[in-house]
Order: C-alpha cells, then sequence, then structure tokens
C-alpha cells in the first residue's frame, strides 16, 4: 500500500472510529450535542450579506463558512443589480470560486460556462423532468443518479427572479438525518450504508444518450473528505431500494421524516439576489405559480452550478 494509500486508510479510519462508528458511542454523542446545540432553528440564521459577489470579502466569506460548518449550507443575500446574465454568472462563478468550489460537474443541460437555467422550459430536451417545470420537487439530494467518481458535494441555487406564488425551499442538512435515523436505530444506519441500499434504473433519453444504472448506498464516508456524504431520493417510482427489513424500515422512518416530523427542517423562498450555496443538502422545493412572461418560458428563473468540491474549510 502506497503513502496515499495509507494516509486515506487511516482517515477513514479515524472517522469510523469516531463519530460513525456504530460500536462506539462516546465520539457520536459528543458531536451529536455540539450539532443539536448550534444548529440553526430559522432561516434568517442562515443569510450573510454580500456586496459584491465578484469580489467577497474575507469576512463574507468566513461568515458563510462558518454557517457550512454548522448547517452545511448558507443563505447570502445580494443587491440584484445587473440585467446582464452573462456578467451575473460570471460573478457567481468567481463568488464560488472564493468559496474553493471550482469543479463543476458537466450537467447536460449546462450551458458553456457550467451553469444550468432551472426555469419553465417547453424545449424537447428539457421538457418533462420535473426542475424544468412549476410542479413540486420531492426530497433529494442532487446528482443521486451520478457515478460515485462524480458524486455532487456542493451546488450554488442563484435567484434571478422569483415566481409569485410559490416556489418555497425546504432544507435540512444530512447529518441531521443521520442522527436522526442512529438515535432511532443504529441498524437504520448500517442498512444505509449497505453498497446496495439504493439503486437508479439506468435511463435512455430521447437523444438515446444512455445513462447507466447507479447503485450505492445513502450514507457513506467520503473519501476526499473524510465528511458525511449522502445520495438520496424520495420518489416513489424509478428507485429500486435493498430488499431487506431494515432497509425498509430506514426508508419509511426518513420519508416520515423530511414529509413533516423534523423541527430543524429549514423553509426559505429566494428572492432575486438571493442563493444558497451548501453541501449538497437535502431539499425539496414547492410547486408554483409562475406568472407570464413574453417568449418561451415563464417567469421565474434560478440558476444552479453543482461542483465535485465541498466549501473551503468545511473537509474533516
Amino acid at each position: 500500500m502506497g503513502f496515499a494509500q495509507q494516509d486515506l486508510s487511516s482517515r477513514l479510519d479515524q472517522a469510523f472510529k469516531g463519530r460513525f462508528d456504530l460500536s462506539d458511542a462516546t465520539d457520536y454523542l459528543r458531536w451529536r450535542a455540539s450539532k443539536l446545540s448550534s444548529y440553526p432553528t430559522r432561516s434568517s440564521e442562515l443569510i450573510v450579506e454580500i456586496g459584491d459577489l465578484a469580489r467577497p470579502t474575507e469576512v463574507e466569506c468566513a461568515q458563510i463558512i462558518m454557517r457550512c460548518r454548522t448547517a452545511n449550507m448558507a443563505i447570502y443575500s445580494s443587491r440584484p443589480g445587473t440585467t446582464d446574465e452573462h456578467k451575473l454568472r460570471q460573478d457567481l462563478a468567481a463568488f464560488a470560486g472564493a468559496l474553493g468550489l471550482g469543479q463543476m460537474e458537466g450537467h447536460r443541460s449546462a450551458a458553456t460556462d457550467g451553469f444550468v437555467s432551472l426555469e419553465v422550459a417547453k424545449d424537447s430536451n428539457r421538457r418533462g423532468y420535473i426542475p424544468y417545470s412549476n410542479r413540486p420537487l420531492t426530497w433529494h439530494t442532487d446528482g443521486y443518479y451520478n457515478a460515485p467518481e462524480n458524486r455532487i458535494r456542493a451546488f450554488l441555487l442563484h435567484c434571478v427572479r422569483d415566481a409569485d406564488e410559490g416556489g418555497e425551499n425546504a432544507l435540512l442538512d444530512p447529518e441531521i438525518t443521520y442522527i436522526r435515523l442512529r438515535d432511532e436505530n443504529p441498524a437504520f444506519i448500517e442498512a444505509l450504508m449497505h453498497p446496495d441500499a439504493m439503486t437508479i434504473p439506468e435511463n435512455r433519453e430521447t437523444s438515446g444518450k444512455l445513462r447507466p444504472a447507479s447503485r450505492g448506498p445513502v450514507f457513506s464516508i467520503d473519501p476526499t473528505s473524510n465528511t458525511l456524504h449522502m445520495r438520496y431520493s424520495a420518489r416513489s417510482r424509478n428507485i429500486i431500494w435493498r430488499d431487506d427489513r431494515d432497509t425498509s424500515l430506514a426508508c419509511a422512518f426518513l420519508a416520515d421524516l423530511v414529509a413533516g416530523n423534523e423541527p430543524l427542517v429549514l423553509k426559505h423562498k429566494l428572492i432575486p439576489g438571493q442563493g444558497l450555496i451548501c453541501n449538497n443538502v437535502l431539499h425539496c422545493r414547492s410547486g408554483f405559480d409562475d406568472g407570464s412572461l413574453p417568449g418561451p418560458t415563464g417567469k421565474r428563473l434560478l440558476l444552479r452550478a453543482r461542483y465535485l468540491d465541498r466549501v473551503a474549510g468545511t473537509t474533516l
């Protein structure tokens, strides 16, 4: 085993011997107490004012990182300012870069700069996919269908135009779901860390491109950051769960949790100039009334970028 492999193995061993070791509760209970005592109870506690997206100050970045260390997410608020979307995208890329985010996912719907426009779309490539409609989005983490080497560790979601009504996000740190599941029954964690816990079947798009099946755990320890990673979707269709009792019970418990039994779910409707930056937290979106604008799309427009990195300063 080479030095790099030894170092990685050592860090993973330390993680499992600490807060994620189901056979030793000492470090887990210490971390649990700290996590729950500092976790925000209102979305307003996540907000950081940013003077210039293209050039965030050290203090502004530190405030965002602090919130991401506490809850794996922050909401930034900037002046809507420019009507030049090209410049806005450049500013957002600079903002993300200042927070350590640079490795963008090569998404099928992304523009050449890596950003995806989330809007009510009528073109054939996006029509039929719920993110590009005004329908509710169920609870999920981004990229839950990606292969492990392309796991989404962070994303940025920026509001250019909001909907007339609706379009509110609900947000939950995966570490909170881990705590709730482990407190209920440690066997739930063991089941959801199984390498065959959740399978997303292959999907052939209208273009003929095939997305292969994706099989893996719900919870895992990210080898690059030594942190908890979660891949999950509450969709009832096109998800194959491992057929055993603990997995079924864990899924039912988790579904009930995000459906309304978790008091630490934070709700927030982004307004123009605001955005969410996070280490791929669980989230959903309510349906919305899009209003109307001339042209093929509706009013609501959010820009999204997904990253293979985590927010700077939030690794173990």
